[in-house]
């Protein structure tokens, strides 16, 4: 077997190439370039070659490995064998149907662009030629690569790289597909994406098309989804919430702050908002439904019942326990509050005298000299004066016997204020 030199092409530039047999016979032309995408997602697979007789279009299907790679200025592929019987297509992911005018997640550059061509690599390999997707190409060097289509390679090339490269690598791609069967069936998954920080997401979300969005949200986990959902704006996040059926739904609200799940639930029907919270863990549902009670423009109705709380008389080293069996948000954690035994304020420890402390070093004597609280109906607008007055990152709130309700944390006022 001869060694194949690396040599770039695109999909464009194959797409409508005649293809002969052995003997020099037309098989066709290439009508698709497939990609198997449950064995090998970085390769061409095959070509579906389609031929007119009589008036009428029949297809076969050659894998890539069969071929004999043109030269640079050959117009036809030579195929070693006859061309098969295409399998079924719903199988693969089809470069012309599946990919070029569609939309796709540029994971790498955090937003949404349209392709307009597919960068392809010749190379050899163990059983023959492979032809390896390297890019996508989503700007005018792609879009002109198209519109030459039938002229020589030469010509195109020379054309069309007059115009800058604007090429995504494959490695950063997520695909889009708006059929849920499908996206199961092609194992196309939104693991690049989920990768990337909840407020990324969301504003690739926001950057979709209706139908596109959903595809692309009901595609994350619950963890993922939860996280984003909260960054998205209330109008949207409760669109994506009514495309859910209500188990799913559910999963993803158990996984939010209380607060927001609540502000949430709130935006929607009573009966939207029952059935959800119907299919909710029983203790995660009593907090969500202990804050749909109260009025968002108070502190009540901004707080979050996750907070890191411990006897008044406990020790760094329970306080470290108690961060550790935490199943709330980690990331919002701050402070770590020291209760009585009737559930009362006493005390606030910030995590960075914590951590710097001993052991066996007694919570109360890291504790704040003054403590900055508020009453569960206090206005949205005090709240936000408190933590401007005092540089705060959280807010404790208290019932009328000084009892630790809840806690409202910086993102929530920053949230508040961006809605005014």
């Amino acid at each position: 077997m001869s060694e194949i030199p690396q040599r770039a092409t695109s999909a464009a530039m194959l797409m409508g190439m005649p293809v002969m047999d052995a003997s020099g016979r037309s098989c066709g032309r290439v009508h698709e370039l497939a990609v198997d995408v449950s064995s090998d997602a970085n390769h061409i697979a095959g070509f579906v070659v389609q031929k007119r007789s009589g008036g009428q279009s029949k297809s076969s299907y050659l894998p890539v490995d069969a071929l004999i790679v043109p030269g640079g200025n050959d117009k036809a592929f030579q195929a070693e064998v006859q061309p098969g019987t295409p399998p079924s297509m719903d199988d693969f992911l089809l470069i012309d149907r599946d990919l070029l005018d569609q939309q796709i997640i540029d994971v790498d550059g955090r937003k949404v662009v349209r392709v307009n061509d597919v960068e392809l690599l010749w190379e050899s390999g163990s059983n023959g030629p492979e032809l390896r997707i390297s890019d996508v190409e989503v700007g005018m060097r792609g879009a002109a690569r198209r519109m030459l289509k039938g002229l020589p390679a030469a010509q195109v090339f020379s054309i069309s790289n007059q115009f800058t490269a604007r090429a995504i690598p494959w490695s950063c791609v997520d695909l889009i597909d708006r059929d849920p069967a499908r996206r199961v069936k092609l194992k196309i998954e939104q693991a690049r994406l989920s990768k990337l920080h909840p407020s990324d997401i969301a504003d690739i979300l926001e950057d979709l098309g209706p139908s596109e969005r959903e595809a692309v949200f009901t595609s994350l986990d619950e963890e993922t989804a939860a996280e984003t959902l909260e960054e998205i704006d209330p109008k949207l996040q409760k669109a994506l919430l009514q495309g859910l059926n209500s188990e799913r739904a559910a999963g993803i609200i158990e996984e939010m702050d209380p607060g927001a799940a609540a502000d949430l639930l709130a935006e929607l029907s009573d009966e939207e908002s029952e059935a959800i919270l119907e299919e909710m863990e029983p203790e995660e549902r009593h907090d969500v439904e202990e804050l749909l009670e109260f009025s968002s423009d108070t502190a009540a109705g901004r707080m979050t019942k996750d907070f890191v709380d411990v006897d008044f008389g406990a020790s760094v080293s329970d306080a470290v326990d108690a961060l550790r069996v935490f199943e709330g948000d980690a990331d919002t954690i701050t402070e770590v509050y020291l209760l009585n035994e009737q559930q009362q304020l006493k005390g606030i420890v910030t995590l960075p005298r914590l951590l710097l402390a001993k052991s066996d070093t007694a919570l109360e004597k890291l504790a704040e000299g003054h403590i900055v609280f508020c009453k569960l109906q206090e206005s949205q607008d005090r709240v936000a004066e408190l933590f401007d007055k005092y540089n705060l990152r959280s807010l404790p709130v208290i019932d009328p016997s000084s009892k630790l309700i809840g806690v409202i944390h910086a993102e929530q006022v920053i949230a508040q204020l961006r809605e005014g």
